[in-house]
């Protein structure tokens, strides 16, 4: 377990995540971070982001759906 302080960073509120914590998601300075909430009212803080599955999925279904079109453009 790691435990956070709430800080004042100007007029907004935030948190300082330790260098090995940074290491464990993988992050670098800039890049984003998503908190998702679980449906027992917990969170995660991870550097994947939620909606990705769901457009992925998306695109899997149109490269399906348009297989033979997309294969004659891409030529």
């Amino acid at each position: 377990m790691v435990e956070l302080k709430i800080r004042k960073f100007g007029n907004s509120l935030g948190v300082v995540l330790p260098k090995e914590v940074i290491n464990r998601l993988h992050a670098a300075d800039g890049e984003a971070v998503f908190l998702i909430e679980a449906p027992d009212g917990t969170y995660k803080l991870t550097p994947y982001d939620p909606g990705f599955q769901n457009k992925m999925t998306k695109a899997d279904d149109i490269i399906s759906r348009y297989r033979n079109t997309l294969h004659v453009l891409a030529k």
